[in-house]
């Protein structure tokens, strides 16, 4: 599943371009953030049915190598150990994988694809973590899942093509690549040895209350910015608004609306996230600025008791 900081991001992607195009309303922003979260997904079901396809050009190269005109022992009775990986059979055979990637028609099918895959499987078949797990034909299941999950890191994860490749098909996946990753790391990890139990897919969200963060934040962000830019410039010495970055009132905008709107989240939490956020997607003073500006504003909104916090380990003000 995602962590919050990356949806605080894909709320700040839309709202910013919402706010840039004054013909973009609320609800066509909110039909934008929706599909930005769901193309995350899409691209988690992508980067799990590598796997499959791997082994099916791993398969297609032994089969090749026993058609030579002059084929040696090895070609005739080939190392089988990658094909035969549980983990990998495992995901081949995982039939909600399969009903998930047909649902959101996300396949590495065509000759553009498949030419990737087999680049991919090619340089994988090069590298000294798979020719290191190649040479010991047995081992234990967890050996087979921690050399997947090594492969992964170091082969897949990095593999620049399909990075290009995806860069191209979706402007929403540039930011989604690293996120993604970790989350097939975990479904691996999160993969048993257990007889008939297929491997748990990671949801999407962790719960309703998850889903209703990500959207609530973007229309209350929008419904409260002229009340939320009041406060702001009541806290500007010597700047006028004109002159701060679009990026850096915007940010400031969501973690105020962040901090009125959620009561279970502590101010410092959302105060360093936003601060955390600045340092990727504005200016290098960005931080420090906004800083000062929230800090300002959550201690004036905590002592007239705007913002009061509830829940385990939060105090009201």
């Amino acid at each position: 599943m995602l962590n919050r900081r990356h949806f605080r991001t894909k709320v700040l992607q839309v709202l910013y371009a919402t706010f840039q195009d004054e013909r973009q309303d609320g609800v066509a922003g909110e039909k934008e953030l929706r599909l930005s979260v769901e193309k995350i997904y899409d691209l988690y079901i992508l980067y799990l049915q590598l796997f499959s396809e791997l082994r099916y050009h791993a398969m297609s190269y032994l089969e090749d190598n026993k058609k030579k005109r002059v084929p040696t022992e090895e070609d005739l009775s080939p190392n089988m150990r990658f094909v035969e990986n549980p983990l990998i059979e495992l995901l081949s055979q995982h039939t909600f994988l399969k009903a998930e990637a047909d649902r959101r028609k996300v396949n590495w099918i065509g000759d553009v694809k498949q030419d990737l895959v087999k680049k991919l499987f090619r340089q994988i078949r090069e590298g000294e973590i798979y020719k290191g797990y190649m040479e010991k034909r047995q081992g234990t299941f967890e050996e087979d899942k921690n050399f997947l999950i090594d492969l992964f890191k170091n082969d897949i994860a990095n593999f620049e093509l399909i990075h290009n490749f995806l860069e191209e098909q979706s402007i929403y996946w540039v930011d989604d690549i690293d996120v993604v990753c970790s989350m097939v790391i975990k479904t691996v990890k999160n993969i048993t040895q257990e007889k008939g139990v297929e491997a748990p897919l990671l949801p999407l969200y962790k719960d309703e209350e998850e889903r209703e963060f990500v959207f609530t934040l973007f229309k209350k962000t929008i419904q409260r910015s002229e009340e939320v830019t009041k406060l702001i410039k009541s806290k500007l010495t010597n700047w006028e608004l004109d002159r701060i970055a679009a990026m850096d009132m915007l940010l400031m905008k969501m973690a105020v609306t962040e901090a009125m709107e959620f009561n279970s989240i502590p101010v410092k939490v959302t105060l360093n996230e936003y601060i955390e956020i600045a340092k990727f997607y504005s200016t290098p003073k960005s931080s420090k600025f906004i800083n000062g500006i929230i800090d300002k504003i959550f201690t004036e909104l905590q002592e007239s008791g705007v913002i009061r916090k509830a829940g385990r380990g939060l105090i009201n003000n």
